[in-house]
């Protein structure tokens, strides 16, 4: 077995390193204090958001174009964010309605990664650079992995 220098055990209890260890725990915790609010506020917009629309508006917006629904459903995935969980959910329903299975991956895709409402924490707490990059590689990216999804589905039908 090789040894990489310093156990665990002699790591912790040596007192610089506790001191450091301290010192990190203290500043991530006002971090976390300092973006509390930004955080409760993005969650809090979502939820208004997501009681305001209306499942019938999502299903009304989508026009049977595959390549169309697709773009149309990860830009109102983006806009209206969610959790995973809900969107199992919500997608089977939107399946129920009618909306392309290509559409509903696409939106459900982009309702998880991208965030256009929490777009203005993210850009606080990460940068704006980091945060817009993020966004805009997410969105391109739930409509490939929506077409993928459906490419792969049709291989195993």
């Amino acid at each position: 077995m090789r040894s990489w220098g310093v156990r665990s055990h002699e790591f912790l209890s040596n007192k610089m390193d506790k001191k450091e260890i301290n010192n990190a725990f203290l500043k991530s915790a006002k971090a976390l204090w300092k973006s509390l609010p930004l955080i409760l506020g993005t969650i809090l917009l979502i939820s208004l958001i997501s009681i305001l629309m209306p499942k019938a508006f999502y299903t009304s917006v989508f026009s049977k174009n595959i390549f169309l629904d697709s773009f149309i459903g990860s830009l109102i995935g983006s806009i209206s964010a969610g959790t995973p969980i809900t969107s199992y959910i919500f997608g089977g329903e939107m399946l129920k309605q009618g909306v392309n299975l290509l559409a509903v991956t696409a939106f459900l895709v982009a309702w998880v990664t991208v965030g256009i409402i929490q777009l203005p924490a993210e850009i606080a707490i990460l940068g704006k650079k980091f945060a817009l990059l993020r966004n805009i590689t997410s969105f391109i990216l739930a409509i490939v992995v929506a077409i993928i999804t459906i490419l792969i589905l049709e291989v195993f039908k």
